[in-house]
């Protein structure tokens, strides 16, 4: 078998329900490019080896599952890639979907990594830690709307899907888990550069309690900044007005 390491933060799903569940939840078609991402002991993957007509992948960071993966389902090997999620390059030209139980460790890096490979990533399903997702999902206007929210919703549409119980892994995470989906959006949001974009967002929530017009002062002029929306909270600012700003900053 294979044993469970910490250091990766791997909690293996063993409900075969969810599992089933998990993999109905991406759209796939004949000749889809499809990556999953940690199959750690396989839970998913299998399900996903039985997608008729589609060019499956997957990256697996513990050298010792990749050897269980290929003894325990052959179909899978040659469709390995041995290696951490953040250090991988484009696994396939084109698009493709991207799938997984995702480590918790490294759930928000893995999200930075989807927005790095947006062009290629049209639709994503992925499991995090519940505070997680809630937060890539929320709305303007919630205390969990944030940084990661803002700066996924600008180019996806977020789906939180459904709950996982603790009792469907092993071993059992202290955390609950949630299953949501990323579905890129035809028309993303309108902003100067992703660079001053993320300046704009990461500076407005580091001081989420306070008026915009005091941590976004070095980011636009005097008079800009008489505008009446910096009066406002970051969290009540939407996706569409953080782009708006973009084009005013500095």
């Amino acid at each position: 078998m294979y044993t469970l390491k910490k250091s990766l933060g791997q909690h293996f799903l063993t409900d075969e329900n969810m599992c089933r569940r998990i993999v109905e939840s991406l759209p796939v078609v004949e000749g889809q490019q499809v990556l999953e991402v940690g199959p750690g002991g396989g839970a998913i993957t299998k399900y996903l080896l039985q997608l008729p007509d589609i060019h499956f992948k997957a990256v697996e960071l513990d050298r010792e599952k990749v050897v269980y993966l290929e003894k325990t389902f052959p179909a899978i090997r040659g469709k390995l890639v041995n290696e951490s999620i953040l250090d991988a390059e484009l696994p396939f030209e084109g698009q493709f979907r991207l799938i997984g139980n995702f480590p918790y460790n490294i759930s928000t890096q893995i999200m930075f990594k989807l927005l790095e490979w947006r062009d290629h990533v049209d639709v994503a399903v992925g499991m995090f830690q519940k505070e997680v997702a809630v937060r890539i999902a929320s709305a303007h206007g919630s205390k969990e709307y944030g940084i990661l929210s803002v700066l996924i919703q600008a180019f996806y549409k977020v789906e939180y899907l459904f709950e996982v119980h603790e009792n469907c892994f092993n071993p059992p995470p202290k955390v609950k888990s949630a299953v949501i989906r990323l579905t890129r959006l035809e028309q993303p949001a309108d902003i100067v550069s992703e660079r001053k974009f993320k300046v704009l967002v990461k500076t407005a929530f580091n001081q989420r309690r306070k008026q915009l017009r005091n941590p976004l002062k070095p980011l636009f002029d005097k008079e800009t900044l008489q505008d009446p929306i910096f009066t406002k909270r970051a969290e009540e600012l939407t996706v569409a007005d953080f782009a708006a700003l973009s084009h005013k900053m500095i």
